[in-house]
């Protein structure tokens, strides 16, 4: 049945090895292993790394999945260890499964070596304190994580034998380095920048040897994490079995009238081709995008396998599930069965991407893109290390898929997208600032490691964290300041959700995800499980929700309001202006709709009681929308019954086309950035109304880089827009290339290629019917705001928001071009008002209730003049305080 469904097929010839001798300078002893395990030459990409490793240089290692870059770290960290005994390396891997895999890798090293020569240990949360002091004091070989390096040896380096280590380590091994990424990326580049302070005052300089997957800037990405300078390797020299690679298209479902009632999911699809897999005798893994979905291929594999209906040799004992949340002995136990051959099959997350050892696969089963082409290079890696390899691609109902439907060759020959990592952050450099000064005292060579060291300083000795002390500043804060950050975020507002009838705690998640995933009212659905959100406490960042068993999943509404700080670059591109800039960003969910499972039909929506806003400054790449396009979008809205243009949108089928082109060019999730068109684009005061502008921004306080990256690939990003769309395969316009069916798809289009030359704009534009809506629009617009003050004031204190206090004592509402002045009693009250923080609290207090252009400022004054009756006030008060009122001393 799925053969029906292959779309294309790609088959990647054999490969022969390219092998070298073994280097001279190699130990003697480590030529005899080698040549009793059966290698008799090394590939040529694994003597070139021993060989630059003896040099001296940094290495990174970008040669493909199975290609035997483990000993390109073992050949020269066992050299250095047999000839110096005390010679230390540190192995870094993002998780603690790979990490014990890796452990068992090198036991056959240490079995032959023995322990008193070769010495290895797993140091990580799951590590005994007696194992933990063994390996501190004997193992030559340390195998950890970011998060024990950044919170258990720099903070400890001068303890414990951590002394011993920092002074004899002589190299770094950061394995999957395409992982470090976004604020992971970020984070662990600083947690370097503290590494290489301590490994300087131990008097040691060790070597950085880090491998990659295939991603377009390995070594601009090695050297803003390891901060030093590095050599790439990427001439593959192992050989590899053919490989057949099958995009699969799930089949349309219609009905007996040949209407088209959808498509059938990965999931169903995935289902049906698991046991023909099985039975044809072959293993197999199956990478599944969500823990849910991993769980639901599982079941419904299992039952198909044991159902009457299905004759088959497949075993539903066969096959397992691989995710996180299974413990680490229950990881260990089907990683065994699977190399023993026990089992045949397994469902899993990404987690098995990384390549962890589990034997033998011959089939790899992709349930939908994994999101880049590395994930997708590494995932189909895992089958054909000892045969022909078969991978299937099975294609969602998403704009990436249906593009890679329309253009397979992308997949297989374009460039990898680039890795974004940004060690400046702010909030991360100033989180790291502190960890260093609590570790070693900051001096002036640190300027070198951290650029806004002088930035830090004054902020630091206003907090009294830290103190002048022989030149340097030294850390007089709190105790663990290395443990007040997750390396894997930045913020730190978390969030808990809990089950009310139980009190369990379901998930944790920071608070931009917590206003759009488990706001009032919202269905949240965790390993299989629905919850629907009752109560959300701000104060507290705890959430509570009770089992669901309703028809339907919620969605937020949401807008973005940005406004610029400063533009650091720009340039001009096609026939608009391109830049890149400081901006502040005010995140709003005012509502949530609710969608029906499988037909995804609107059920209605949902107004919030109180909009939850995230305000924060970040980094924006933003591109002019040509005033052409601007004057036909807006020709084209059509207004509800109140006379509010919202609907037939096409300022969205752009976003929509433009946020995913930037996602195939940046390795980054859809939760990395946002995108936005400025909210004057609906403004229909006339051609003047400002320019109008579509926004890349990085979801994250500080930025992390992706926003300049896609500032400096803007003509790739328009391209693959162009592409996406032009190339979809439906009739005018669907949910994949614009996002909405009923969005015209050639108008569109047409947006997009004007970014590059004038164009006649596309006659007989689709025609849609719409079906009666509730439309939740703000209660408010802002040039009603001076008479309708009272009303906005009670809406806000019915809400429970904290300044309505404050607004009721305005004296005067003005609107002037596209601002809000208000003005109070005095000017006294009205500069404490207009301090930076109280403006912004008030500020976004107003945006969650008022609708306002995108150049909206605030603005309050002190009305002047002199008031007889304050002024007798005041000084009443003044003889209170110096106590001479009726004559008192």
């Amino acid at each position: 049945m799925t053969e029906d469904l292959i779309i294309h097929r790609k088959t990647i010839p054999a490969r022969e090895p390219e092998y070298a001798d073994f280097p001279e300078k190699l130990h003697p002893d480590i030529v005899k292993f080698l040549k009793n395990h059966g290698i008799e030459k090394l590939y040529i990409h694994q003597t070139e790394a021993y060989e630059q490793a003896a040099e001296g240089k940094n290495l990174v290692i970008t040669t493909p999945t199975a290609s035997g870059k483990s000993l390109c770290f073992y050949l020269p960290v066992i050299d250095a260890i047999l000839k110096e005994p005390l010679t230390r390396a540190l192995f870094v891997y993002p998780t603690k499964a790979l990490a014990a895999d890796q452990y068992r890798a090198l036991l056959p090293w240490i079995e032959f070596f023995r322990r008193e020569r070769l010495d290895a240990g797993v140091y990580d949360g799951d590590t005994s304190p007696k194992e933990r002091s063994r390996i501190r004091k004997q193992a030559n070989i340390i195998l950890t994580n970011p998060e024990m390096l950044n919170g258990a040896m720099m903070p400890n380096h001068s303890k414990y034998g951590f002394d011993f280590i920092f002074s004899n380590v002589k190299y770094v091994i950061l394995d999957e380095l395409h992982v470090y990424r976004g604020a992971f990326g970020s984070h662990l580049a600083n947690a370097f920048r503290r590494f290489s302070r301590i490994c300087r005052y131990y008097h040691s300089a060790p070597q950085f040897l880090c491998s990659s997957a295939t991603i377009a800037n390995p070594v601009e990405l090695a050297e803003k994490i390891c901060g030093a300078h590095f050599s790439c390797i990427d001439r593959n020299g192992a050989g590899a079995e053919e490989r057949e690679y099958c995009l699969v298209q799930p089949p349309k479902i219609t009905g007996k009238d040949k209407s088209y009632y959808g498509q059938k999911s990965v999931v169903d699809t995935t289902v049906e081709l698991l046991p023909e897999i099985l039975n044809e005798g072959k293993s197999f893994i199956a990478f599944a995008k969500s823990r849910k979905n991993v769980e639901i291929i599982l079941k419904e594999t299992r039952d198909r396998l044991e159902g009457a209906g299905f004759l088959g040799t497949g075993n539903k004992d066969q096959i397992s599930g691989y995710r996180g949340g299974y413990t680490p002995e229950e990881r260990k136990a089907i990683e065994g069965k699977m190399i023993s051959g026990e089992l045949k099959g397994l469902i899993s997350t990404n987690a098995l991407e990384l390549g962890i050892d589990i034997g033998s696969v011959a089939v790899t089963v992709l349930a939908g893109y994994p999101g880049t082409r590395a994930a997708f290079w590494q995932q189909t890696g895992r089958a054909g290390r000892r045969g022909k390899a078969v991978n299937y691609l099975i294609l969602d109902q998403q704009s990436m898929d249906q593009y890679i439907a329309l253009e397979p060759e992308w997949l297989f020959s374009g460039s990898s997208e680039n890795a974004v990592v940004d060690p400046d952050n702010l909030l991360i450099e100033l989180a790291h600032i502190r960890a260093a000064a609590a570790e070693l005292p900051l001096s002036l060579d640190d300027g070198a490691l951290f650029p806004d060291l002088g930035e830090a300083i004054p902020v630091l000795l206003k907090m009294q964290e830290v103190r002048s002390q022989s030149g340097c500043f030294a850390w007089c804060g709190g105790q663990y300041p290395a443990g007040e950050f997750s390396m894997r975020n930045i913020d730190q507002n978390k969030y808990q959700l809990i089950n009310k009838e139980t009190g369990a705690n379901i998930t944790e998640m920071d608070e931009e995800q917590a206003f759009h995933e488990i706001h009032p009212g919202a269905v949240y659905m965790h390993d299989g499980d629905f919850y629907q959100v009752v109560e959300m406490n701000l104060e507290t960042k705890m959430v509570y929700a009770l089992p669901f068993n309703g028809n339907y999943y919620t969605v937020p509404g949401s807008e973005s309001n940005i406004r610029v700080i400063h533009c650091h670059k720009e340039k001009t591109w096609g026939r608009t202006e391109l830049h890149f800039g400081d901006v502040n960003v005010a995140d709003f969910v005012y509502m949530y709709k609710k969608l029906q499972f499988h037909n995804h039909q609107n059920l209605g929506f949902e107004q919030l009681k109180r909009p939850l806003t995230k305000n924060y400054d970040t980094e924006a790449a933003w591109i002019k929308i040509p005033s052409e396009v601007v004057r036909v979008y807006r020709n084209l809205l059509q207004p509800d019954r109140e006379g509010r243009y919202v609907r037939n949108n096409h300022f969205d089928g752009l976003v929509y086309a433009l946020k995913n082109a930037a996602l195939m060019v940046t390795m980054t999730e859809k939760e990395d950035i946002g995108v936005a068109v400025s909210t004057n684009a609906l403004e229909l005061s006339g051609f003047d109304a400002g320019e109008v502008s579509i926004y890349f921004y990085d979801h994250y306080v500080g930025g992390l880089g992706i926003a300049e990256k896609i500032y400096d690939l803007i003509p790739q990003v328009v391209e693959h827009a162009i592409r996406l769309v032009e190339g979809c395969r439906c009739e005018d316009g669907c949910a994949v290339c614009v996002g909405d069916l009923r969005l015209d798809r050639k108008i569109v289009l047409w947006g997009l290629k004007s970014f590059l030359e004038e164009r006649t704009v596309p006659e007989n534009t689709k025609v849609v019917r719409w079906a009666e809506t509730k439309w939740v629009q703000k209660e408010f617009r802002l040039k009603e705001l001076p008479e309708r003050w009272e009303a906005f004031c009670r809406k806000a204190a019915s809400n429970g928001e904290s300044l309505t206090g404050f607004f009721r004592t305005v004296q005067k509402v003005e609107v002037h071009d596209g601002g809000l002045l208000l003005f109070l009693k005095d000017e006294l009250y009205a500069k404490w008002a207009s301090e930076w923080e109280n403006r912004l609290a008030l500020q976004n207090v107003i945006l969650s209730y008022v609708e306002v252009p995108v150049d909206f400022r605030l603005e309050i004054q002190g009305i002047s003049g002199t008031n007889p009756e304050r002024q007798l006030k005041q000084e009443k008060m003044l003889r209170r305080y110096r106590g001479d009122e009726n004559g008192t001393k």
